[in-house]
Parts: structure tokens; sequence; C-alpha cells
């Protein structure tokens, strides 16, 4: 059963009025790079138990009047149809979208900013639509030699080429659709320039994770790792703040590695650094908010299972993961976690045995686990949600939320009209099922009000799951994983 371990307002508060501080302290106008997503956060929510996935939404519409926003995005990118891994869509529709939601909560959207422009025709067209739609676009060029050429980058030829994005308000809010966009470049070029206007600007790196102020070796900041694992990214002490304070603080390697570049162009343009460590960059308050920790060790724990579940699927569905599957087992070993530890991937395979089909378990917030076997008319996932609804709604097991005569009619459609050779019901059919029962049946509709009680419940499925039944479980935030393997061994998950 999952506990609170995170206070989330206590971070709105302390978290918006530090970035208050931090804007004082360079004259009132901050340029800050923004790490991590902005809407949607679920992996902090998932680490953190009580921190909401729009909590650094809540907290920068309590700066909203003193805030702007800057969208970077690579060309590159744009041009190689790069997507975002969680929500499949593509970096310049994920622009688009960003945009949509920043305004639809009235935060005031200045620009985007094309980093690494070449002259790409792809990109021209994006930046014809952006502006077709209003939106202020400008251009950031290749720099030969970056990041260790400083003489060069803070320089008429460097910085000095790309376009000054003209902003208006004192907190600059510098985001991106996904890593390598070049954030930490665009505010940088704009120090540059507001320098040579005789503008006083400082920056600001806003990164959730790794927390600086907890254990190296935390769980947290482990999980961080986990999910970064493609990237390589490698949580460390930051030497440079323990030189210059004698204090131990966490970091990742990226920042630790990149930090003398930083502070030799802060000193090129302003003739001092007023940084000392890359953790002094940092605004992050995330680490002053947990109030349980032994809460919060557990969901980072369940966070480095699910992601080694996941690597392990994208593996056998083809894709390169074996050195990210080592360095995730090397992260369990920190973290002294078994398979096993994830109680719901044990209750499955126990199902199965017991079955011999597939099956799947879910862990309900009283800590009771469920389970689900595959049956004539629903599959292993479908059997195993109705179960869990029927068990929280307090349906005894022997009623059925759906009678044969219901669900057959959807059998035939998918199997005589639709072509599919699965005639068990998926999640999604399976909801619509007991959608249309709930107009005349009590106790489906009960059932149908229990959906929402499944949120942040842990499931696992002992063969992998079709992308629609990832998706229902993902629109119903249950952190679901599978074990890697196909249903009958060979051919690949079907409809």
């Amino acid at each position: 059963m999952s506990r609170i371990g995170f206070d989330n307002d206590k971070y709105l508060s302390t978290q918006s009025e530090h970035i208050r501080q931090r804007m004082e302290q360079f004259g009132g106008k901050l340029y800050m790079e923004f790490g991590g997503k902005l809407f949607d956060d679920f992996h902090a929510s998932r680490v953190l138990p009580g921190f909401e996935p729009d909590s650094k939404l809540k907290m920068l519409l309590k700066l909203k009047e003193q805030a702007e926003i800057v969208i970077a995005v690579g060309a590159g990118a744009i041009d190689g149809n790069k997507r975002r891994g969680d929500i499949g869509i593509t970096y310049d529709m994920e622009v688009l979208r960003l945009i949509d939601l920043f305004r639809s909560v009235d935060l005031f959207v200045g620009s985007v900013v094309v980093t690494r422009y070449d002259g790409q025709k792809s990109v021209d067209l994006f930046i014809r639509r952006l502006e077709s739609l209003g939106i202020k676009v400008y251009k950031h060029y290749p720099i030969d030699g970056y990041p260790s050429n400083v003489s060069l980058i803070v320089s008429e030829e460097g910085y000095g080429k790309n376009d000054y994005v003209n902003t208006s308000r004192p907190l600059v809010v510098v985001t991106a659709p996904g890593p390598g966009s070049g954030k930490m470049a665009v505010c940088l070029s704009q120090l540059y320039h507001e320098n040579r206007r005789g503008i006083k600007a400082g920056y600001a790196k806003f990164e959730t994770f790794p927390i600086w102020n907890i254990p190296l070796k935390h769980p947290v900041n482990l999980a961080y790792e986990a999910a970064t694992a493609d990237l390589n990214d490698v949580n460390m002490i930051d030497p440079f703040h323990m030189d210059a304070y004698g204090k131990i603080t966490v970091n990742y390697n990226r920042d630790v590695e990149i930090f003398p570049v930083l502070k030799a162009i802060f000193q090129e343009i302003y003739g001092s650094c007023p940084y000392q460590s890359p953790t002094d960059m940092g605004v992050n308050m995330a680490g002053n908010c947990i109030f349980d920790d032994d809460a919060v060790r557990e969901a980072s724990k369940q966070e480095i299972l699910r992601r080694y579940y996941k690597a392990l699927c994208e593996q056998k569905k083809g894709v390169e993961k074996a050195s990210e599957i080592s360095k995730l087992k090397i992260l369990m070993k920190q973290a002294d976690l078994t398979e096993d530890d994830r109680k719901v991937a044990k209750a499955a395979r126990i199902r199965e045995e017991e079955t011999g089909g597939p099956a799947a378990a879910i862990e309900l917030p009283d800590g009771q686990i469920i389970t689900g076997r595959n049956q004539e008319l629903l599959g292993a996932a479908s059997a195993m949600m109705l179960n869990a609804l029927k068990t929280l709604a307090g349906i005894p097991d022997e009623v059925y939320l759906l009678a044969a005569d219901v669900i057959r009619p959807v059998q035939e459609l998918k199997i005589r009209y639709l072509g599919n050779r699965n005639p068990r019901l998926h999640t999604d059919e399976v909801l619509v099922a007991l959608s249309v029962s709930a107009a005349e049946d009590e106790n489906a509709k009960k059932a149908m009000d229990c959906l929402p009680l499944l949120k942040n419940c842990d499931a696992h499925c002992s063969v992998m799951l079709s992308p629609v039944d990832l998706e229902i479980f993902r629109r119903l935030l249950i952190n679901i994983t599978c074990e890697p393997k196909y249903q009958d061994g060979t051919r690949m998950f079907y409809r």
C-alpha cells in the first residue's frame, strides 16, 4: 500500500519563493533553464508520492505575472521527426501542444527558439507554420567547437550570430519538448546579448532530479539514473561544491563535466562567475519537502523495477537495450532489489503457474492484490481489471458485471467484421461494454464509479500487452509492467 511521503503544498510555496529570491540576486531578471516536464511529470509523482503531476506548473502559476515562457527546440529533432518517448508525438507537434497548454492556463508564451538551425527545409516549414499562428520565432546557429571553444562562443561569431530573443518579463522560463533541445545555450546566449545591451540578467537551473540534498545512493536518485539509463547519466558528488564549501551535494555527470566551461563563459561575459559549483546554479527545493523517507524510498524502488521491466520488453521487441538493462541491474543491486520485490509481478507469475495461461495482478490502495487470468471471453488484463473493480465496489465475486450476451456481439464485431484473430476482449473493449451495461445495471455502475480508485496502483501481466491495453492503463494512471514474453511464445501481441 503506497503512503504519501511528499508535502506538495510546502513545495509549491517554498519553490516559488526560492525562485523569487534568485531573481532578486541578479537584479530582477532571471533566465531559468527548466528541465524535466512542466506538465504531466508522472515520474516525479511516482517516486515522490504526494507530488502532483502538475506541481511545477502550479508553482509557476504563482509567478505567472512575472513569467514568460520561451520554448527551445533543436532543428535536428524537427528534421529527424524525433518523438517524445512517453507520449509518442514528434517534437514539432509537442511544441504546438505545449503552447496550447501554457496558454490554456494563462501563461504567457513569448517565443520559440530553433536551436542549431542550419537551413533545413523541414524546419523552415515549421517556422512558417508557427509564424502563421502569430508565434515569434528566433534562430540560433551551430558554433564550431561548442562547448569547449569559449573564446569563439562568447564573441560576435558565436553567440553574437544568434538572434536576440526579445523578452518582456523578469522571469524567462526556457523549456523544451525534450532533452537535447539547447535550453542552456539559449539562456547563455541571452546573457551575452543582454550584457551587450547593458541589461543585468542572471541564470539558474531548475532540475528536479537528482535531488541535491539527499544521499547519492538514495532510491530517489537511483530512480533518476534508471529513468535516464538510455542517456547514461550518472549521479555523482559535486566536487566543485565540496571544494568551495566543504559540503556533500549530489549532481549528475553532465552538469559537473560542463561546469568549468560554464564558469569560463560567465567570466567572458561578466568578468566573473556568480556560482562556485553546479549545485549553486540549481533552485530545486524538492528535497526539503520529503516528510516520510520510508514511503519515498519504497516508491522509488518500485520505479526502478518498472524501468527494468520496460527495458526488458523493449529488448524483446527488437530494440537494443543490452547496456541499459545492464545498468538497471546494477541499480537494482545498489537498491537491494530483486524481481520478486515487485509484488504484483510475483503474484502474476504464481497465478500463471496455477492456471497454465497468461495472468495479471494489481495491488489495490489498501494493499490487497487482485489477480485475473485468460478466460474464454476476457484477456488476463481485462479480467484483472473487472475483478479489481468488483472488489473496490464490494460486489461479490460470483456476480458477473458483463453478461455473455453483451460480450459476444463485441467479439463478433472484432472477428467477423474487423478482421481480428483474438476473440477475447481487451481493456478498452471491456470498459466500453461496462459503460453500456452501467446504464441499466446497478452493479456495473458501481464498478464504473470505482475506476478513479485505480489511479497510481501497481499492476503486472505475465505476458506483453498490446499497445491498446498499455494506453488504457496509462490513461487510468495505473503503473503497469509486463514479463518480456509474448502470449504464445513467438507471435507478437495481437488484437
